[in-house]
């Protein structure tokens, strides 16, 4: 009993090993890439309509989900928030305060979350199916760089789209809640908007959210064209690749957003 005991614990420990050397090894192959990348984006932006293209496909394509998500959360965030508000007596504040929650917190990252969604899998899948249909070794063949071509417009689109792409999320839920509180709930619309002009400011709260969205689209572009890059030339490695994508952006999203709330809120107070 004791020897299986044993066999089992060994055999624990090498697959433990083996994913966390497996883990390391990738983060260090994606940063590698991520350099590349980098380094070859000036033929990306020498190339200008491949990256307004990818911006096309990575941003305009997203406007209906982001602008209908956003309506919707600011609608339901000005009746959350006005039942809350009007138990103290304060319900003129609305409007600083649906302000502040999509501008500091969920344009960037429910923005984030969608765009990883929908246009981070499909870069995804578009990338790991060039790959297996061997256009990207055929690229190399012609003695073109697929990563100055192929993945360096992309990865530029998202992060060029994806501010973009939060500021509007933000923009429309401000007037979703503009909606449900001054022409539903009766809201007066002089306090709504004087409210929010007055507690918003540029510094540090609209600020923190462009600086949130900027990084994660960064984060969301990277992981979307290493995974597609990376992906096995199958269809199911194509599939798991995409899978990937929206899972590790998801978290990734998510802990930056509470690694820079930390330090930005540190800063506010100090």
């Amino acid at each position: 009993m004791s020897a299986e005991l044993a066999t089992g614990v060994f055999s624990w420990l090498r697959r433990l090993g083996a994913t966390v050397t497996g883990t390391v090894g990738k983060l260090g192959y994606a940063s590698r890439f991520l350099i590349m990348v980098l380094v070859l984006s000036p033929h990306a932006f020498r190339r200008l309509h491949l990256t307004l293209r990818e911006i096309y496909f990575a941003g305009v394509l997203s406007l209906v989900i982001i602008l209908m998500s956003g309506l919707f959360v600011g609608m339901v965030l000005s009746l959350q928030g006005y039942e809350v508000l009007s138990r103290y007596g304060a319900g003129e504040q609305l409007g600083i305060m649906v302000a502040l929650s999509l501008v500091r917190e969920l344009g960037p990252v429910v923005a984030g979350l969608l765009f990883a969604s929908r246009a981070g899998s499909a870069i995804t899948a578009e990338i790991g199916l060039m790959k297996t249909t061997e256009q990207l070794a055929a690229m190399e063949m012609m003695a073109v760089d697929p990563v100055a071509r192929v993945v360096a417009p992309r990865f530029w689109g998202g992060v060029i789209s994806m501010p973009l792409l939060a500021a509007l999320f933000s923009a429309m839920g401000i007037f979703g809640a503009y909606i449900v509180g001054v022409r539903l709930i009766g809201i007066d619309a002089g306090a709504f908007w004087g409210q929010m002009q007055a507690g918003v400011d540029f510094w540090p709260d609209v600020t923190n959210g462009i600086i949130k969205s900027v990084v994660f689209g960064l984060a969301v572009s990277i992981i979307s064209v290493f995974e597609g890059y990376d992906a096995k030339p199958t269809a199911e490695g194509v599939s798991s690749a995409t899978t990937r994508t929206v899972v590790i952006s998801s978290l990734a999203i998510l802990a930056l957003d509470f690694v820079m709330t930390a330090f930005m809120f540190r800063g506010i107070g100090a």
